[in-house]
């Protein structure tokens, strides 16, 4: 890694790391390793996951006074358990109870996984199984922060290895959350990995995972404020409501409403929180019921680097939902009965709205 690159790095918040430009075999001697496995959906992330896992079934192979340099504190970094979130069962659902799924296969872990909910039940997963020494939590940028801390002290005491496929960015190219940024933070090792773009007419790299609606069959890019978590599967969705998701690299990652939202609707979100909630009652009414008098498409309007595919987000449902649980979710620029007040008032689609509320961990 040149002194260039590692400045770059360095200034965009990354710690002092390990920058890595190969794989090899994976390294069980080396212990209090936590491995950041970073890049867009698509670029192998977890399939890195269970590469480790089949290399601690070769390990595990050896004599057992090999494990004199794969031991500490009666845990053998040899021994591999996967953790994953819920969000499997909805992305995998064809898959076996006990597998470390990944696109084009799995891998089964039989007792060596498990599901949980926070940092809490990995203490608790931790305490029952001693003898792991190897710990892969999957997107483990949807844990709280606590989690990073909880990895940390575990990983020094007692000479644990984690290692982290998960997303550094969200679909706005920004560090995915304040859990991915101390996971950041603590880490000792990371690696990059990239994927092709997935437009039709691309074959550049690709850093960044891209959201977008089809309507109609239209490409619709997400904005923006759009919820910062949907959960869902990995299949393709023609409903205009629900995303998808795919690998694009800088020219062909559209992601429009970025200056309307810091220009228009947080200082709407800033008059709202001292009161004064008629303006963004006005915006969110036109937004949902006239959408061609909104500041919203006034702005856009103006854009002239704005293509057919970037206006084409204006095109899908619920983005009044979408921008008030923006300044209600991320921000907490609006209270809770001043949103339940608007979305009444509005008729807005309060099951949307319970859904995405639920996704992002919030709750009216």
């Amino acid at each position: 890694m040149d002194q260039e690159t590692t400045h770059f790095l360095k200034s965009l918040g990354f710690p002092e790391i390990r920058i890595h430009s190969s794989f090899n075999h994976f390294d069980f001697k080396r212990p209090r390793r936590r491995i950041l496995v970073i890049g867009p959906m698509g670029s192998g992330k977890t399939e890195y996951s269970s590469r480790v896992w089949r290399d601690s079934q070769v390990a595990l192979k050896r004599s057992d006074a090999s494990a004199r340099y794969t031991s500490l504190a009666g845990a053998d970094r040899r021994r591999v358990f996967f953790i994953r979130t819920s969000l499997d069962r909805e992305r995998f659902p064809d898959y076996p109870s006990d597998a470390l799924p990944y696109r084009g296969g799995y891998e089964r872990c039989g007792q060596s996984i498990a599901e949980i909910q926070d940092s809490f039940d990995l203490e608790e997963v931790i305490g029952r199984n001693p003898h792991v020494g190897t710990w892969i939590i999957d997107e483990a940028n949807f844990y709280e922060e606590r989690l990073a801390y909880v990895i940390e002290n575990e990983s020094e005491r007692r000479g644990l290895i984690f290692i982290f496929p998960t997303l550094a960015l969200n679909f706005r190219k920004e560090i995915f959350n304040s859990t991915t940024r101390l996971l950041l933070e603590t880490a000792t090792d990371i690696f990059p990995l990239t994927a092709y773009c997935e437009h039709p007419d691309c074959l550049e790299d690709s850093f960044y995972t891209y959201r977008f609606y089809l309507n109609k069959g239209e490409e619709c890019p997400a904005l923006y404020f759009d919820p910062l978590i949907i959960i869902g599967g990995d299949k393709e969705k023609s409903d205009p409501r629900e995303p998808n998701y795919c690998t694009r690299c800088d020219t062909h990652h559209y992601l429009p409403g970025k200056e309307y939202t810091f220009l228009i609707l947080k200082p709407l979100g800033d008059e709202a929180s001292s009161g004064n909630l008629e303006p963004l009652k006005s915006e969110l009414g036109l937004i949902k019921n006239s959408i061609d008098d909104s500041a919203l498409y006034n702005n856009f309007s103006k854009k002239e680097n704005y293509t057919s595919v970037m206006m084409n987000a204006l095109k899908v449902p619920c983005i009044a939902e979408k921008a008030l649980i923006f300044l209600y979710s991320e921000h907490n620029l609006i209270s809770r009965e001043q949103f339940i007040f608007l979305m009444d008032e509005l008729n807005l689609d309060e099951d949307y709205i319970k859904k995405i509320l639920k996704d992002n961990r919030r709750v009216l």
